[in-house]
């Protein structure tokens, strides 16, 4: 499958029936697989962290060219404007960039929870589980998010008024609460994957019509 190609959703219920349940079952673990393979690599983890360092270069721009505004000379004031306008030349396309990972992440977790739904055996391949991928999402981005609110306090903290200049505390802890979001951003994608995947480990119970005749063969 090409890297930029997600599985297909998984066919509905009643075309299930008509369908060979082992073909089902084994596109269903497959699928699984390659969704948690996707969603929880370290390639991801890299294009999160890429995209707050963009975040963190516009909002250190911001702080320049607020400082730049504060000094109330002419040319800084030029320089300001260059400033922000690199700053906004940052933002914008980081933003973009965010919004549509953040699209297909969603897309990505109905499909998850889709295909999850589609069977009810539990599935027991450990790639699903990805339990060292997990564990370097969540102690990588609980130390990226401890660094970020230690800059950020120890920025609001140093501050001396008459001093440190507004746009040096305002780049530093916009840049401490940016490595913040995201360390709670990859943590909460850690947790989010173990939910389901405990979900997914769970044989389903059968329907109730399927439990009255079982009960009744017995």
């Amino acid at each position: 499958m090409p890297s930029r190609e997600l599985p297909p959703p998984p066919p509905p219920a009643h075309l299930r029936e008509w369908l060979d349940e082992s073909v089902v079952r084994a596109d269903r673990a497959r699928f699984l697989a390659e969704l948690s393979r996707r969603g929880l690599g370290l390639r991801r983890l890299a294009l999160l962290w890429a995209v707050a360092a963009a975040f963190a270069l516009g909002c250190a721009f911001a702080g320049l060219a607020v400082a730049s505004f504060e000094a109330g000379d002419a040319v800084r004031s030029l320089f300001g404007v260059v400033y922000a306008a690199f700053g906004l030349g940052v933002l914008v396309p980081a933003g973009i960039w965010f919004v549509r990972g953040a699209r297909r992440e969603r897309h990505e977790h109905e499909l998850l929870c889709a295909w999850v739904g589609a069977g009810r055996e539990a599935v027991a391949d450990p790639a699903l589980h990805a339990p060292v991928r997990r564990l370097v999402w969540l102690a990588a981005s609980l130390a990226l998010g401890a660094c970020g609110l230690w800059v950020a306090f120890a920025a609001a903290a140093g501050s001396r008024p008459g001093v440190t200049a507004y746009g040096q505390v305002f780049g530093l802890v916009g840049i401490g609460m940016i490595l913040w979001i995201t360390g709670l951003l990859g943590a909460a994608k850690a947790a989010t994957h173990h939910r389901w995947t405990a979900r997914a480990g769970r044989p389903a119970p059968a329907p109730a019509g399927r439990r009255a005749l079982n009960d009744l063969a017995a």
